[in-house]
């Protein structure tokens, strides 16, 4: 019998979105101290949701809890981002190839890039470019293997929202993104998957060029061997 997550209560799941929302769009700095007085103050809630909230972030590797320095936001590295990055560049096109093979719809993909494309501000470009990625992933058919994804998918806008606010790539990035969706569209699986590949490496190369990614450097058709053991919905 499968188990079903507890609930997170309303109160902690809006100050867990807003303090992710100010990490991965900037406000939150690396390093910063997160207190729970303070976050509370300005959320106008008391300190357990809180408190309940940096838990959860924690967990999912946005913020570090230290019983001597409490809860910062994460430092972003280039160990860090070969990590994360590794993840992406043996999992991501995989997905993508088997959305494209499934003809799974890509809409949401298109209503992203547009989104990005109109965007006022970087806030709001940062969260259209993640949404856009999550949309090329989920439809895989596979649950399991989006749900690994999703579990990198913050970290990875987190090393993005360092890199940006060092060197913005935005306008590379769309006409790499457009030429994904386009051959995702025009039903070229593994065209896409290597456009996607080389978008994922470029870009770490670019801002992390000292983390050595080691994806980044083998042939697309390795996802196919890392994502193979990754079992189709179902099987064991």
């Amino acid at each position: 019998m499968t188990s079903v997550p507890t609930p997170i209560p309303s109160r902690t799941q809006f100050v867990l979105e807003g303090i992710k929302h100010r990490i991965l769009t900037g406000q939150l700095t690396p390093g910063q101290a997160l207190v729970e007085t303070e976050l509370a103050a300005q959320f106008g809630v008391s300190k357990t949701p809180v408190r309940e909230a940096l838990k959860t972030l924690a967990g999912t590797g946005l913020v570090v809890m230290n019983q001597y320095k409490g809860v910062t936001v994460r430092m972003v590295d280039a160990d860090m981002a070969r990590e994360v990055y590794d993840v992406r560049l043996l999992l991501e096109p995989e997905a993508l190839k088997r959305a494209v093979r499934r003809g799974a719809s890509l809409d949401a993909a298109r209503d992203a890039l547009t989104r990005a494309d109109g965007a006022t501000d970087t806030a709001e470009r940062s969260l259209a470019n993640r949404e856009f990625h999550r949309a090329l992933y989920l439809p895989c058919g596979n649950p399991l293997l989006g749900r690994m994804l999703d579990e990198v998918r913050d970290q990875a806008a987190l090393v993005s929202a360092v890199a940006w606010a060092a060197s913005p790539s935005w306008e590379q990035e769309a006409g790499e993104h457009r030429e994904i969706l386009r051959l995702a569209l025009a039903g070229d699986a593994q065209g896409a998957a290597s456009a996607l590949h080389a978008h994922i490496a470029s870009f770490v190369r670019r801002a992390f060029p000292q983390a050595e990614v080691e994806a980044a450097t083998r042939p697309t058709a390795d996802a196919r061997t890392a994502a193979a053991a990754v079992t189709e919905e179902g099987q064991a």
